[in-house]
């Protein structure tokens, strides 16, 4: 396979990946649903992982690759440019696969029935970890469900987080040989009959 058909391949299955971090990011906002004061919201949401990291960080890079075929990465610079850019995707996946573990560590911020918002499973070891002891989960009372919201949600885009620097990371390999080697542009055979 060609690197400039590589790099479109990877450019249609990261663009589809950041909308989908994007809307997962978003989601995080409203949770079982319901729209929040924002001191009523996890406060990891607030670094912005899947809109910014997974999602605009890596579309730049997508959108370069999808004009792969035939207009900007059909040269050697092209090629070059898509490097820097899959290097600024590998980055923004990173940073939301560090974030959304995080995210998922630290558990929902939740009302525990007193009225006051806290994060009730923060500080846990890993023995007693929310995410292996389900029962822990009624420690929440508002919003109802928050802690099966995030863990959906998080782990989400840690997985598409994962997947976008894996297929980064395999586009500045590529877009390295690109640069190096050269794409393989079919040149066209000039026909000089009758001249």
């Amino acid at each position: 396979m060609c690197t400039g058909k590589c790099s479109k391949c990877i450019g249609v299955m990261l663009f589809p990946l950041a909308i989908c971090a994007i809307i997962s990011n978003l989601l995080l906002y409203f949770p079982n649903g319901q729209v929040l004061e924002s001191n009523k919201i996890t406060d990891l949401v607030w670094f912005f992982h899947g809109i910014l990291g997974a999602g605009i960080l890596v579309i730049l890079p997508a959108f370069m690759m999808l004009g792969a075929s035939g207009g900007c990465c059909a040269n050697r610079c092209g090629m070059l440019l898509s490097v820097f850019l899959a290097v600024l995707g590998v980055a923004g996946g990173a940073y939301c696969v560090t974030i959304s573990s995080m995210g998922l560590i630290d558990g929902p911020l939740c009302d525990t029935g007193d009225g006051e918002y806290i994060y009730p499973f923060r500080n846990n070891t890993l023995k007693y970890n929310y995410l292996f002891n389900q029962t822990t989960w009624s420690i929440c009372k508002k919003p109802e469900n928050v802690v099966i919201w995030n863990i959906v949600l998080f782990s989400l885009l840690l997985g598409i987080g994962t997947v976008e620097a894996v297929l980064c990371l395999i586009q500045v390999i590529n877009g390295f040989i690109g640069f190096i080697c050269g794409t393989c542009i079919k040149r066209r055979k000039i026909d000089i009959v009758g001249m």
